[in-house]
């Protein structure tokens, strides 16, 4: 099963590869000039940032569940705690 220690040293272009191989579509927020899709890989939620201005994937990362973007994903759907 591949999980987020399998990404995070992985160059962005890889990442985005074995996301969409391996990942599962969970829910996008929009998030100040990002729009953030949630991916579930494994038992990991990943954040992907969408720069809709320049068409590009800017960051990858592992979710932050501490983080006040949780509120809007919450508003929206239950996620584990």
């Amino acid at each position: 099963m591949v999980g987020w220690s399998d990404l995070k040293s992985l160059p962005l272009e890889r990442k985005v590869a074995l996301l969409y191989e391996h990942a599962a579509f969970i829910m996008a927020i929009r998030y100040y000039k990002y729009k953030v899709n949630l991916y579930l890989l494994g038992s990991d939620y990943v954040e992907v940032f969408v720069n809709h201005k320049y068409a590009s994937i800017d960051k990858i990362a592992l979710l932050d569940s501490t983080h006040s973007r949780m509120k809007f994903y919450s508003d929206q759907i239950k996620l584990p705690l």
